[in-house]
């Protein structure tokens, strides 16, 4: 079988300025990277924006993600190909991957098959470097808090409450928690800290949801660093970093625009996790793909119940966006493990060990249509799937009002996702969302977290020490009290527990801290076990990554 490398290195690129031209984007508005990446100049994608009617929005994610593979990326390839080849404008926004999760555990983030975004290599790893960008500009704002408490402290700062940590895009856990300046006064005043991993930071959510060069200044200055003795706020504008700190992402914050194999221009820009942070790619891109395209697709980070969540409650409300379709991914195999089939036996037809599995699929279809959005299903199609399995999908779905699609973009490219791009334009032509983010910004904060704990988990309840209560309530006398939660629960399940599949039901959402990202714009509440900064598996994949006789790099798949 021909491998997803092979696949890549066989197909022929086109020209990154043939592929702006195929959304209008004239020759001075495009800064190349080389042959086939390059960023756009957001001063003409603002003026485009201003006379342009928007495309429409939709979003693409998925049932909890599994060992089995769900393939929400290369279906969202997939999709977007098939808008295409339908003639259709088609606009392809993703998130950029992480070097973490590619040296880590599962490995490159650009689609899979005949469904890819390209250059791979490039994408996978350094890109355009705006991922080093954003740790260089978190990163300066640590140093420059504690260079100001070495040189006298003249804001009074509590180095027992400083709350910025740093962060590195590599998972490390053993830079969780450390002690930090060590080896006597000349290295500063000795504190516990730590590291989390560059998605997580703050700066990447603000990157993603800022507006513009000057919304993401605006925005840098409002992050809260530490508190004073007496408990007042210190942020990046009192230290006066905010600026410095924009300057270094002044070309990140351009768009990046790539290809699919078959030639869909493709917008890939900021990547935070969705599991600790809100899991969507830039709004300035977005609105790029809705400004220059009929069609925009995008996805939100692994199931629905945590990036489809956050893509409706925070992107969208802070970004006044409003989706027109949903696309559900699930596979065959997924949905078995749900039902309790071991990995090494997915090969084996079960047909009852789907319908069991299938509650997964069916919460998140009830649970999208809270927000008032139409879905449809992708079944993302595996080579050992059997009629009988796939038609209890497509069943079951039914029974829950949404139709079930077929896809084989894997092997066929957009040809094998016609269908389910004809439904889902269906769909979004038909304009019949009436979208609604699942709580009201004036409902105070716990209240807002039992609200997506209770509606959208399906916990029975949630529980936080009088500390974590107490601080919640301080921040809205802050003034804080309106912002969005932002979730940070592990992706396996719809509780804190990632073993237990399916659907559980009535079970309890520990709150175990709370962080404020004044910047972002939300309030983050850590549930579970989940960490900020990830480690490395037992056999991490940089094991197998190298590069060849010929120079090719070989394991980022």
């Amino acid at each position: 079988m021909t491998t997803d490398i092979e696949i890549a290195r066989a197909a022929t690129l086109q020209p990154i300025a043939r592929i702006a031209d195929k959304l209008g984007i004239p020759d001075e508005a495009i800064e190349p990277y080389g042959r086939h990446k390059a960023k756009i100049d957001p001063h003409w994608l603002s003026h485009r924006q201003a006379g342009a009617a928007p495309g429409k929005l939709i979003l693409v994610t998925a049932i909890n993600p599994t060992p089995a593979g769900e393939g929400k990326t290369t279906t969202s390839i997939g999709l977007a190909d098939a808008l295409t080849l339908s003639g259709r404008r088609a606009v392809l926004c993703l998130r950029e991957p992480s070097l973490g999760p590619c040296f880590g555990q599962k490995g490159g983030a650009t689609g899979g098959g005949h469904a890819q975004v390209a250059p791979m290599e490039d994408i996978n790893l350094h890109f355009t470097g705006d991922f080093h960008a954003i740790t260089t500009a978190h990163n300066l704002l640590a140093a420059m808090l504690d260079n100001h408490i070495h040189w006298g402290n003249a804001l009074d700062i509590d180095v027992r409450r400083v709350v910025w940590r740093r962060v590195l895009d590599m998972n490390d856990r053993s830079l969780r928690d450390i002690v930090q300046s060590l080896g006597g006064p000349a290295n500063g005043y000795p504190r516990e800290s730590g590291f989390d991993i560059t998605v997580a930071s703050e700066v990447m959510a603000i990157f993603c949801l800022a507006e513009n060069l000057e919304d993401m200044e605006a925005r840098l200055g409002r992050i809260v660093v530490a508190y004073t003795r007496d408990k007042r706020p210190v942020t990046a504008r009192d230290l006066e970093a905010d600026g410095a700190m924009a300057v270094l992402l002044a070309e990140a914050i351009k768009p990046n625009l790539v290809q699919t194999l078959e030639g869909t221009p493709a917008f890939i820009h900021g990547g935070p996790f969705a599991n600790i942070a809100h899991g969507c790619n830039s709004v300035i891109a977005t609105r790029a793909g809705l400004a220059l395209g009929d069609y925009v697709v995008t996805e939100a980070g692994f199931g629905a119940d945590l990036g489809a969540e956050k893509f409706f409650d925070i992107k969208c409300r802070q970004a006044g966006l409003a989706p027109d379709a949903v696309v559900i991914v699930a596979t065959v195999r997924a949905l078995k493990m749900n039902g309790g089939v071991a990995k090494a036996d997915l090969a084996r037809e079960d047909v009852e060990a789907v319908r069991r599995g299938a509650v997964n699929l069916f919460r998140h279809i009830e649970n999208v249509r809270l927000f008032g959005v139409p879905v449809v299903v992708a079944i993302n199609h595996f080579v050992t799937d059997s009629d009988a399995e796939i038609a209890a999908i497509q069943h079951g779905a039914a029974v829950q009002g949404a139709p079930a699609i077929l896809c084989r973009h894997w092997a066929e490219g957009g040809a094998g996702t016609v269908e389910l791009a004809e439904a889902v334009a269906a769909l979004a032509d038909a304009g019949d969302a009436e979208f609604a983010p699942l709580y009201a910004d004036a409902l105070p904060l716990f209240d807002k977290i039992e609200a997506v704990a209770t509606r959208i988990y399906r916990a029975d309840s949630v529980i936080a020490s009088p500390a974590i209560l107490a601080q919640l309530k301080t921040w809205e006398a802050a003034g804080y009290g309106d912002l969005p939660v932002c979730m940070a629960k592990t992706q396996y399940s719809f509780s804190t527990d990632p073993t237990a599949l399916g659907a559980p039901t009535d079970h309890v959402v520990p709150i175990r801290e709370v962080r404020l990202a004044a910047g972002a714009g939300f309030v983050v509440a850590i549930c579970g076990e989940i960490m900020a900064m990830p480690g490395l598996p037992r056999k991490p994949a940089a094991e197998s990554i190298r590069i060849d006789a010929a120079g090719h790099i070989e394991g980022l798949f």
